[in-house]
């Protein structure tokens, strides 16, 4: 990750290059980088990104000279990184750095209506690739994939229908061809109801609309900003009490001033 997003010299390491190579905080100058799957980086990489979006400036792997950069950064990810800000596996300061502008999209499963567009987009795309007449999914193949949770959102719906058109026998999809987890069940139960409400998505939700937000409060005013006793109280563990502070903009040191 380190040689790919910021280059290195020649010689740096054992493969690299002769003549070293510019990594894509270089090549972007004076345009945008967009980093996927940013709660996934290595500690290591995020400490020398902060260090670019702190200072404007990249250092190659084995190099002592920076060069100055110009680079907007956009940057997605699948996972809560509040809550792994408050686990310790996301740097704090680079998290604040990150969040200027957020854009949430719902998880697929809030959003039903987009299942049938997207799986049509994917199957025209694959059936192209494999070259093989496929035009579209029965009723009851829709009705299925309308009815799944989606726990891995657009990438599982799209390597299911990967998988599902190499198979395919006829032009049509049909709920036969579709793996049995996604077949079971249509309409869902109370218990993935429940399941689906206590997701992060779900828990930013009631955040951002101030559902819980009164409950927060009491607490750490109830705890002198004790934050491990406040999570106690209302019933969550430290990390996601944490990480719930986090997105509310609260500030622990306020609590305890109060006492």
């Amino acid at each position: 990750v380190q040689s790919e997003l910021f280059g290195y010299e020649a010689g740096s390491f054992t493969g690299a290059a002769h003549q070293g190579a510019p990594g894509k905080f270089e090549l972007a100058d004076g345009g945008t980088l967009f980093l996927d799957e940013i709660g996934d980086m290595p500690q290591t990489a995020q400490i020398s990104l902060l260090r670019v979006l702190q200072e404007g400036e990249v250092t190659r792997i084995g190099g002592k000279r920076p060069t100055r950069v110009d680079v907007r950064v956009v940057a997605a990810t699948h996972r809560d990184l509040a809550l792994a800000v408050a686990k310790g596996t996301f740097r704090q300061d680079l998290f604040y750095r990150l969040n200027v502008f957020v854009i949430q999209v719902p998880p697929l499963r809030l959003r039903q209506g987009d299942i049938p567009a997207l799986a049509r987009f994917f199957l025209n795309k694959i059936s192209k690739t494999l070259r093989k007449p496929l035009t579209g999914f029965t009723p009851a193949a829709l009705a299925s994939l309308e009815g799944y949770a989606w726990p891995g959102n657009v990438r599982e719906l799209e390597n299911l229908v990967e998988r599902t058109a190499v198979v395919a026998k006829g032009p049509h999809i049909d709920a036969e061809d579709l793996p049995p987890e996604i077949r079971q069940d249509q309409t869902g139960d109370a218990t993935s109801r429940r399941a689906a409400s206590l997701t992060p998505e779900a828990t930013a939700a009631a955040d951002r609309t101030g559902q819980g937000r009164e409950a927060i409060v009491a607490a750490l005013r109830l705890t002198r900003g004790n934050v491990r006793a406040a999570a106690k109280s209302i019933g969550v563990t430290r990390a996601t009490l944490y990480a719930r502070i986090l997105r509310l903009g609260l500030d622990v040191r306020d609590f305890r001033d109060a006492g």
